[in-house]
C-alpha cells in the first residue's frame, strides 16, 4: 500500500482518532534532510485527530560540538557520566535542536511548546561511581501535558530533566519517550532512528512479541548495536509498562512515518504487546475483503471467481487471518460428513505478506480444525500452486475419483482440470 492512499489510512482512523503517538526522535534525524517530510507526516497525523508528542535526543549534536569545541565528553549517549563540560553541551546541543522543531513545526501550521514536563533526580552514585548530572526521569508532569494535547499543541521535550530546586539533569532520550508513553497511556511509542529498524546480528527483525524480544535480549543482546540495544530495551520496557504497540524505524525514508502507521506490513520494525495476528471467522462484512483479496487470485486463474451470494451461502467455512484488525489472508474449509472429508478451498495471503509463513499458518489452522471435527482426509484443487501444498502442506497428489460424489460433480462441470491433492488425517 501506497503510504498516500486514502482508502489505506481510512480504514485506521477510527482505531486512532483522539488517541496519543509518541515520536521519540533521533538527534541525527532532527538535523537529516528528509526531517521536513517527516514534520509533513506529523502534520497528516495531526490532521486525522491524533494527539503527538515529541522527545528528541541529541547525542549527535553533543558528539559534533564536542569535537568543535575540543571539549573531552564524559559521556555521549546519556546513560553514563555527564560531568559539568558534557552538561553544557548538552544544553547548548538540545536548546539548538528543540528550537529547529518548533520552526520546522510552524513552518507546517503546527502548534507547539518546548516543555520542562520532566521532574528528574540523580542518577547517583551506582557502582562506587558518581554519575554528576545525569538524570533519572522520577516523574512526568502529565498535567501540563494533556493540557497542551487538549488544545491541538504539540509538546516538544528536550532529553533534559529539572529537579524541585530549579537544577537540570541530562536524561536518557529513550527513556524520556517511555515514560512519557506511560504516563500519558499511548497507544504507540514510534522510535525513529538512522536504522531501518532492530538488526539483531545483521538481520532486520520485523515483527516481534514482546516476550520474544525479552528471551532474544536475554540471550543475544551482544547481536544488537549499542544505540539499537536501547531502542530494544527500551521497547521491551514498555509493552509490559501496557504500551500495545512500539516501532522502530528509519526516519530517512520518505514517508516512512505514514507508511509505518497505515499499512499492515510497515517500513520497519513492530513490537507488541498482545498477539496482533489472529485468525477469525469469517463474518457478512468480510466478503468484500474476501472478493477484494482473491481478485488477482481469480484474474490469473489460480483461485475460482466466487460470488458474493456464493460466498454467504457457506460464510461459516470461511476465515479471515488478520493483522492489526485488517484482513490480509482468507482460507476456507468445506466439509463432507458422510464422506469424513474436508476440503481446503479459497486460500490466498494479499501480495503484502507473501513469504511471512502466513500461507503454511492457514494450512495447519484448517487441518485443525478437521481434526477436531474427526474428518480422515483433506482435500485440496489447485491449477496452479499445487507444489506449494505438497512440500509445505504435506499433501499428495490423487485423483478426481478422491472427492465425495458431490464435489466431483462440480469439478466435473468446471473445466478446470484442477490437480487434486490429498492430505490423510491421523
Amino acid at each position: 500500500m501506497k503510504p498516500t492512499d486514502l482508502r489505506g489510512i481510512l480504514q485506521y482512523i477510527p482505531q486512532f482518532r483522539e488517541k496519543t503517538f509518541i515520536l521519540a526522535i533521533d538527534g541525527a534525524i532532527v538535523t537529516d534532510e528528509n526531517f521536513t517530510t517527516l514534520l509533513l507526516d506529523v502534520a497528516v497525523l495531526r490532521s486525522l485527530n491524533i494527539r503527538v508528542v515529541l522527545v528528541h535526543g541529541a547525542s549527535a549534536q553533543i558528539k559534533l560540538l564536542a569535537a568543535e569545541q575540543n571539549v573531552k565528553a564524559s559521556d555521549l549517549d546519556g546513560t553514563g557520566i555527564t560531568d559539568a563540560a558534557t552538561l553544557k553541551l548538552a544544553l547548548t546541543a538540545a536548546n539548538r535542536l528543540t528550537h529547529e522543531i518548533l520552526e520546522g513545526l510552524s513552518a507546517n501550521d503546527l502548534r507547539a511548546a518546548s516543555t520542562n514536563v520532566i521532574i528528574a533526580h540523580p542518577m547517583g552514585i551506582i557502582g562506587g561511581v558518581d554519575h554528576q548530572f545525569t538524570g533519572k526521569v522520577e516523574r512526568v508532569d502529565t498535567e501540563l501535558l494533556q493540557t497542551l494535547l487538549a488544545q491541538g499543541v504539540v509538546p516538544v521535550i528536550p532529553p533534559l530533566g529539572f529537579d524541585g530546586d530549579g537544577k537540570t539533569y541530562r536524561v536518557n532520550s529513550d527513556g524520556v519517550a517511555l515514560a512519557v508513553a506511560e504516563a500519558l497511556k499511548a497507544i504507540k511509542l514510534i522510535f525513529i532512528t538512522s536504522s531501518d529498524g532492530l538488526i539483531c546480528n545483521g538481520q532486520l527483525v520485523r515483527q516481534l512479541l514482546v516476550a520474544e524480544l525479552e528471551k532474544l535480549l536475554q540471550t543475544n543482546s551482544a547481536g544488537f548495536a549499542p544505540e539499537i540495544l536501547s531502542k530494544a530495551q527500551h521497547a521491551a520496557a514498555a509493552c509490559k509498562a501496557g504500551i500495545p504497540r512500539v516501532h522502530v524505524i528509519n526516519g530517512k525514508v520518505d514517508e516512512g512515518l505514514l507508511a509505518e502507521v497505515f499499512s499492515n506490513e510497515g517500513i520497519g520494525t513492530l513490537i507488541y504487546a498482545n498477539e496482533y495476528q489472529q485468525i477469525r471467522p469469517a463474518k457478512k462484512k468480510d466478503i468484500r475483503a474476501i472478493q477484494l483479496l482473491t481478485k488477482a487470485a481469480v484474474e490469473s486463474d489460480e483461485l475460482v471467481r466466487r460470488s458474493r451470494a456464493v460466498i454467504d451461502k457457506s460464510l461459516g467455512d470461511y476465515f479471515i487471518f488478520e493483522i492489526d484488525k485488517n484482513p490480509v489472508a482468507c482460507v476456507a474449509l468445506h466439509v463432507y460428513p458422510e464422506q469424513k472429508k474436508g476440503e481446503l478451498a479459497c486460500l490466498y495471503v494479499s501480495s503484502s505478506h507473501e513469504n511471512q509463513g502466513i500461507g503454511r499458518k492457514l494450512i495447519q489452522f484448517v487441518e485443525n480444525k478437521a481434526k477436531e471435527l474427526n474428518l480422515s482426509e483433506l482435500l485440496t484443487l489447485s491449477t496452479q500452486a499445487f507444489t506449494y501444498f505438497q512440500s509445505k502442506g504435506g499433501f499428495a497428489e490423487g485423483t478426481p475419483d478422491d472427492l465425495p460424489p458431490a464435489r466431483r460433480e462440480k469439478y466435473d462441470q468446471s473445466g478446470r482440470n484442477s490437480k487434486v491433492l490429498v492430505k490423510k488425517l491421523k
